[in-house]
């Protein structure tokens, strides 16, 4: 059955979940704050809004009378949610899942406080002095990150009290919406970090992808691997904690869940109910399914039978370095597709700005996924945006 899917937010990763529904000729109308984002432009419709605007998106919900809504940012009025699910419209993975997830208080006191699953200390601050006070109780080196956020905008690590205030003043820049709040939380030494991409089906049964390993930077994700080695121990206690959550917000969809593993086990960190960036790398084939088209098939109700893990993977992000309203342009395309087992993908992002991704490149093959990310940042290396 065709159904009619609104997009909340329209970025590349909300492109890849258009191509993937079209490919399931599902129906989609893109929207976001700017024209011709990424998602608008392989879309069915679009449609330009604030969506912290509830009234403008109420006009939009009832003007295209949609089967399913699906978020991909945090920027949106999401208590209008339990409304749009109370007159039957599906949202994407549940109305509750939205409003928990958009904010990093709820999601980290569900997890923390209802479901006990190991995490960092941590306090909240919706001042500066507040902020000086959770500091003392999380100690040095910590942790700042805006409550609503995106791609690690705003996050930055505070390693001593001359810090402080910087760190706040890029929490409050950072910040996304209308929450002027952060989180502090202490510092995990972990010995690296996954995403555990977590899909929750119509039929009850939970499925894990391959762990993803990454390295980020200014809190942003720079490279990512599938699979990241790890002992099946710390993998099989992250998964169990990632079905619990995903169990206590209810719906259907893919997850992204971020732990700290460290020599004790896994840490909880963060959740996102839709496709995550690091899950990026699933584009260069290392699964049976990408991420979008998990996200996808579980969103319409498709069974999925299993994930199965075809061949390593990377991926590099390839970044926008200085800002500019005209539409960019991309050099060095030739030399990056003669590299053999590789792949990129261009986002169509219409402007620029310092540290913006603009694309990411893949490599794939029987290599070590050290092996594959040193060749995944060879072909981002060879593409600048212009």
């Amino acid at each position: 059955m065709r159904k009619k899917i609104i997009l909340l937010g329209s970025g590349e990763l909300g492109k890849e979940f258009v191509i993937a529904c079209q490919r399931l000729g599902q129906y989609v109308i893109a929207v976001d704050s700017y024209p011709d984002a990424p998602a608008m432009q392989v879309a069915h419709e679009f449609e330009v809004i604030n969506m912290l605007d509830g009234d403008a998106l109420d006009a939009i919900i009832e003007k295209h009378k949609p089967d399913l809504i699906v978020p991909e940012i945090e920027a949106i009025r999401t208590e209008r949610f339990y409304d749009y699910e109370a007159r039957g419209i599906q949202v994407v993975p549940s109305a509750k899942a939205a409003n928990f997830t958009m904010n990093r208080k709820a999601i980290r006191d569900v997890a923390a406080i209802e479901l006990g699953l190991r995490t960092a200390t941590y306090r909240y601050a919706t001042t500066y002095e507040e902020l000086k006070s959770g500091v003392e109780i999380c100690g040095l080196p910590c942790v700042v990150k805006p409550l609503m956020s995106s791609s690690g905008k705003g996050q930055s690590v505070i390693k001593s009290t001359d810090d402080i205030e910087k760190a706040w003043k890029y929490a409050m820049e950072g910040s996304r919406g209308d929450v002027k709040e952060v989180i502090v939380e202490s510092f995990v030494d972990f010995d690296f970090e996954i995403t555990l991409l977590t899909v929750t089906q119509q039929n009850g049964k939970t499925l894990f992808c391959p762990p993803i390993g990454h390295r980020q930077e200014r809190g942003d994700y720079q490279e990512s691997w599938q699979p990241q080695k790890m002992e099946e121990i710390h993998l099989k206690e992250a998964q169990e904690m990632a079905e619990k959550v995903t169990k206590k917000l209810g719906g259907n969809g893919l997850w992204g869940v971020e732990f700290f593993i460290t020599k004790e086990g896994a840490y909880f960190s963060e959740l996102s109910p839709r496709p995550h960036d690091t899950g990026m790398v699933t584009l260069a084939g290392t699964q049976n399914f990408s991420e979008f088209e998990l996200h996808a098939r579980a969103v319409l109700g498709l069974p999925i039978p299993s994930i199965e893990l075809l061949k390593n993977g990377a991926s590099s992000v390839i970044l926008a370095k200085l800002e500019s309203e005209k539409t960019p342009e991309f050099k060095g395309l030739n030399e990056a597709a003669e590299i053999p087992n590789t792949d990129f993908k261009l986002f169509g992002k219409p402007t620029c700005r310092p540290y913006r991704r603009m694309g990411v490149a893949l490599a794939y093959g029987t290599e070590t996924t050290d092996e594959l990310v040193v060749k995944a940042k060879l072909v981002s290396s060879k593409i600048s945006v212009n």
